[in-house]
């Protein structure tokens, strides 16, 4: 009862400021190939990197065999055999990420996306809205998400970003999933909280509180602004006012136009075939040309790297006069750069692409010497590529030299 009366205490406290939710997906690679593949459910499944180099996501069973994020397969393949092995799928936690997204914003406008498996949500409000406190909202929205997407989210709710942050980490041990930090928890929490659990603060940042004898949150909140602004900079005064429950940072559900967009993945081997290669870039060149028509850009930087088996890498790049998003055209310049850097004799074991420098279709301007009406064949035919994605999903158009297996 003290602590019902506690949360209701919390809640009364927040209709005053502004409330935030982190939604953060629970291991979220492993619980997409969950989703997908249901026999995977109370197992201990790790999903490796590249062709399963090493562990990028963990169940709970794995994570009681003891494995650990990072560790690379040839030191648990003999060890942990009852673990099953993964490899990662972007494009699948992609599409999946879209689908818990457009569950929270059923839920707000306010959306803010910040990563591939988290997401910052403005509740601010809502209580009357649902006519629920701020607690039930959040299992209100974790049921949801379970419901229609099947992946498990835990929810912390607080006044600021970084307490919300804060609140998530210590929602994952909870079984019901949610926690608040409210007014009245935030001096007592900050006591018991590490420097390093503190969101935002690095290797660096933590040694140089450290050497000024700042070991726990609530030591952080107690510096005065001037030394704090002296030492970080305007970040320190902001992480002090976060930690306060200051809301400083609002929730933004406004785009982020990315500055490039890379794509990248190991080969299914280590390979010297030049078709080969050029069959991975080609992949890697359709997935970002997706990306790129869908923030209706066109790029003038492209590049492209190769890593050998031996992890060296070799890069060439081209800047165009005229933007383009057109694959083929891409394609062509990314086979010119290929010859530049590749080697026969030579193993190599990953392929990437790099499109820069971009152009705003709302601002592009047409060059002299244009040909409108074959720049408006490939617009179509891009378009095309896009539609019939749309319909009948990824890959269903494939260019290359042999079937993708990258």
């Amino acid at each position: 009862m003290l602590e019902e009366n506690q949360n209701i205490s919390d809640n009364v406290d927040m209709v005053r400021k502004h409330i935030i939710a982190l939604v953060d997906c629970d291991s979220f690679f492993v619980s997409c190939e969950q989703a997908v593949n249901p026999e995977l459910k109370g197992k201990p499944v790790c999903v490796m990197s590249g062709r399963g180099q090493c562990v990028i996501s963990r169940s709970r069973e794995a994570k009681k065999l003891g494995i650990r994020m990072g560790m690379p397969y040839f030191q648990i393949e003999g060890q942990m055999k009852k673990a099953v092995y993964i490899n990662a799928n972007h494009d699948l936690y992609a599409e999946i990420s879209k689908k818990v997204m457009a569950v929270l914003k059923q839920f707000s406008p306010k959306v803010e996306i910040y990563s591939i498996d988290e997401a910052f949500v403005d509740l601010t409000g809502l209580e009357r809205l649902y006519k629920k406190n701020y607690l039930e909202i959040a299992q209100m929205i974790r049921q949801e998400v379970k419901d229609k997407v099947d992946i498990p989210v835990s929810i912390g709710l607080s006044s600021s970003k970084s307490l919300a942050k804060l609140a998530s980490d210590k929602a994952k041990n909870l079984e019901e999933g949610v926690f608040l930090i409210g007014s009245r928890k935030i001096i007592p929490l900050l006591q018991k909280t590490s420097i390093d659990e503190i969101w935002g603060i690095g290797k660096n940042l933590s040694a140089l509180f450290r050497k000024n004898g700042i070991l726990t949150a609530y030591e952080l909140v107690s510096q005065d602004d001037l030394w704090l602004n002296k030492q970080i900079g305007i970040r320190g005064l902001e992480m002090k006012h976060e930690l306060l429950g200051e809301m400083v940072s609002p929730v933004s559900d406004e785009v982020k136009i990315p500055k490039s967009i890379q794509k990248t993945s190991a080969l299914a081997k280590f390979t010297s075939d030049k078709n080969y290669l050029k069959n991975s870039l080609n992949y890697h060149i359709h997935r970002a040309c997706v990306k790129l028509r869908q923030i209706n850009a066109k790029c003038k930087g492209i590049s492209i790297f190769l890593r050998t088996k031996d992890f060296k890498v070799y890069c060439e790049k081209k800047v165009l006069n005229v933007g383009t998003d057109f694959e083929l055209e891409i394609s062509d310049i990314v086979f010119e750069l290929l010859d530049k850097i590749y080697n026969p004799k030579i193993l190599y074991r990953s392929t990437g692409v790099i499109l820069d420098t971009f152009v705003f279709n709302s601002e592009s301007q047409m060059s002299l010497f244009a040909d409108i009406n074959i720049d408006e064949k490939k617009e179509k035919l891009s378009k095309c590529f896009d539609r019939l994605e749309e319909k009948f999903g990824k890959d269903i158009i494939q260019t290359g030299f042999i079937k993708r297996d990258v």
